[in-house]
């Protein structure tokens, strides 16, 4: 007995009304909002403000020693902001997704978010080459411009966008909101982990936040371009189709009568007991075309011997033994 549960793991019939998100006022405003965030805690590492004293505080106050009890959970909890495993889960969910509704957007959506994610966040950790606190060399220094790549964190931003593109693409107010709260709990607990650890300051964490949550806030901009690339491949993929058809109706099923092989599409060269013998009588052809044409015969081949019953050429037996000659009489008398 099927369930509303299991029915709604179908494919829908027909494509469903989704409804796009647009750049309202609101989010333009916490756009804004975000990115002056952002810019104020560039400066203010930058500048080695009373920031950059904060994050060599939390540093040499070493939280992983303070509770030992939680490295083992934190460790793998952190996987959670790994771009790998969790682009993996996230795709399979809006690929799934993607299938039910009949549309590309889903997955479209994520990719764009990923690729504005390791352009931003690439660009400016390589730009500023901060070292992390594993590998600090001076005390109260902000440690930037010094080749590393730890400036913001990519753990955090990626948690923020990764798991924020559910509650982004979600169809329901009530969905949106669920998603949007549990996104924000794995974006806050994998960048207090990784501080936790040690692996990042925590300025770091706090441009993270900022660098994902722009990303989020940005995508309604990128809507015109998915739905571009989604015309497009969904075009390629219906001429596809049309060239496949096109060619299996050129290509006629004929029927075989007896049984026989199905004759294939290419000729097939004859198999190793046929060839001999279709060279020989070849070959044979061709000496007799050549002897007509210059007038010279071979010898002449002897006719068929008919098969006759054999009949004795020994006559008869007579009564004394003795065998008289064929087609004679017995003397008479006179």
């Amino acid at each position: 007995m099927r369930t509303d549960i299991f029915a709604r793991l179908d494919r829908e019939p027909e494509p469903p009304k989704i409804e796009v998100p647009r750049m309202t006022r609101t989010r333009l405003a916490l756009f804004g909002g975000t990115l002056a965030f952002y810019l104020a805690i560039v400066v203010a590492v930058l500048l080695s403000t009373w920031l950059v004293t904060l994050d060599w505080k939390i540093m040499l106050f070493r939280p992983y020693q303070q509770w030992p009890e939680l490295h083992a959970f934190l460790d793998y909890y952190v996987v959670l902001g790994q771009r790998g495993p969790t682009a993996v889960m996230v795709a399979a969910w809006l690929g799934w997704r993607s299938w039910r509704q009949h549309t590309l957007r889903p997955l479209l959506s994520l990719g764009a978010a990923l690729l504005l994610l390791n352009v931003t966040v690439g660009a400016v950790k390589l730009g500023l080459g901060r070292l992390g606190p594993h590998y600090a060399t001076q005390v109260g220094s902000a440690e930037l411009f010094a080749g590393g790549d730890i400036f913001p964190s990519g753990h955090t931003a990626n948690a923020v966008v990764t798991w924020g593109i559910l509650a982004y693409l979600a169809t329901t107010p009530r969905a949106r909101r669920y998603l949007s709260a549990l996104s924000a709990v794995v974006a806050l607990g994998v960048g207090l982990t990784t501080v936790y650890l040690g692996t990042h300051w925590l300025s770091d964490v706090l441009l993270g936040w900022a660098a994902g949550l722009l990303i989020l806030l940005a995508l309604p901009w990128c809507e015109p371009v998915i739905a571009v690339a989604e015309a497009w491949i969904l075009g390629l993929r219906d001429r596809l189709r049309e060239q496949l058809r096109a060619r299996r109706r050129l290509v006629p099923s004929l029927p075989v009568a007896g049984g026989g092989a199905v004759p294939g599409l290419f000729p097939q060269r004859p198999t190793g007991a046929e060839e001999p013998a279709r060279e020989k009588v070849g070959a044979g052809s061709g000496r007799a075309a050549s002897g007509r044409a210059t007038g010279l015969q071979g010898p002449p081949l002897a006719p068929p011997r008919a098969h006759h019953a054999v009949r004795s050429e020994r006559g008869p037996v007579g009564p004394a033994g003795a065998r008289r000659p064929p087609h004679s009489r017995p003397a008479t008398g006179g």
